[in-house]
């Protein structure tokens, strides 16, 4: 009979062994954040740490994965952008660097992007928000998947984690699958598990780790912050789209209501066409994340995080965060055994 870690390490050991770690926890991309220095701290402690390559040249890029590996001798993946004008070269950067996993985020991957990582002997992951997508990326050769619910930080999807779950996770057995999006607790995480999942990827609580390089502003807003704080970007006309992005609420957010507005109305009145009315709506971010993470202003700066945002109480390392998950998924499946039969059988109310 296994004991309760025993039973844990059972049920993310297939995780564990396509990413080659102790844990089967991935390091979300973060644009800023996702640098050499948190990457490597993820990877040293048990986990999966994932630069976050975001509009990074190639000659940039090859950089970044040069002084991770200064730092770690453990595996980590590199995430790059689907609609990057150089992605071909991107790839092969980290072809080039042995990098072991290449991850495909922002859209359907390219043909030639998934042979060209397939080819040169790297695992690719790929991010699916359906099931008939999660089925057309194996099919095509992809050989994981990141199935990630609108409760995540960043560009998010429509759909909660919970029902992308239970849309996916019981059709998908051929490649692992990882979920993502408001996760903060080992129990959480098992209970994904026994449904189905090899692992887990987190990004909002590794962003206010003590190894994350992001401005003391930018972490203490998060320790301050509750769920509800966490909004996606709010669109006042269909006609004019916003793409979705979760942060959190602030003065930034308020002054792009009113420039939308304004800039509704000098379209109305013909001032501007609507080409220029949307490019103006684009580019009001415009470098408010980095302005948020690199030099601490979080209140015109757009301050990126999930919904888990809630449940970040204080700074702590990446390998305490790492350690304290394993422990609540562990302690769950203690408690789970220690519950007197009648009472596990015990039908709700």
């Amino acid at each position: 009979m296994l004991n309760a870690a025993e039973q844990f390490n059972a049920l993310q050991a297939g995780g564990a062994a396509f990413l080659g770690t102790e844990l089967a926890i991935m390091g979300g991309a973060m644009s800023w954040v996702s640098e050499r220095h948190l990457v490597a701290a993820i990877s040293n402690a048990g986990g999966f740490g994932v630069i976050a390559c975001g509009a990074m040249t190639p000659a940039l890029l090859e950089a970044e994965i040069a002084g991770t590996q200064a730092l770690t001798d453990k595996p980590f993946g590199v995430n790059l952008i689907t609609m990057h004008p150089e992605l071909d070269a991107l790839v092969q950067v980290c072809l080039r660097a042995k990098v072991g996993h290449v991850v495909l985020a922002g859209g359907i991957p390219p043909g030639p992007a998934v042979r060209a990582v397939k080819d040169g002997g790297a695992k690719l992951i790929a991010f699916a928000p359906a099931l008939v997508l999660a089925r057309r990326f194996v099919k095509s050769g992809v050989d994981a998947l990141v199935i990630e619910g609108s409760e995540a930080g960043g560009h998010i999807g429509p759909v909660s984690l919970t029902v992308l779950a239970q849309e996916i996770l019981p059709h998908i057995r051929e490649v692992p699958v990882f979920v993502a999006g408001g996760l903060a607790r080992g129990e959480a995480i098992l209970g994904y598990l026994e449904m189905g999942a090899s692992g887990a990827q987190l990004g909002t609580r590794f962003a206010a780790s003590v190894e994350s390089i992001a401005h003391a502003n930018f972490k203490n807003a998060f320790i301050r912050a509750n769920a509800r704080d966490a909004i996606p970007s709010i669109q006042l006309d269909e006609r004019f789209p916003v793409i979705p992005v979760r942060g959190l609420v602030n003065e930034g957010t308020k002054k792009f209501l009113v420039h939308q507005a304004e800039t509704l109305a000098k379209f109305q009145a013909g001032e501007l066409d609507k080409t220029a009315a949307q490019l103006s709506i684009e580019h009001f971010w415009a470098g408010a994340l980095r302005r948020a993470v690199i030099e601490g202003d979080v209140e015109g700066g757009s301050v990126m995080a999930g919904q888990s945002v809630g449940m970040v109480n204080s700074i702590q390392t990446v390998s305490d965060i790492l350690q304290e998950l394993k422990a609540q998924a562990v302690a769950a499946l203690i408690a789970r055994a220690g519950q007197p039969a009648e009472m596990a059988n015990a039908e709700g109310p």
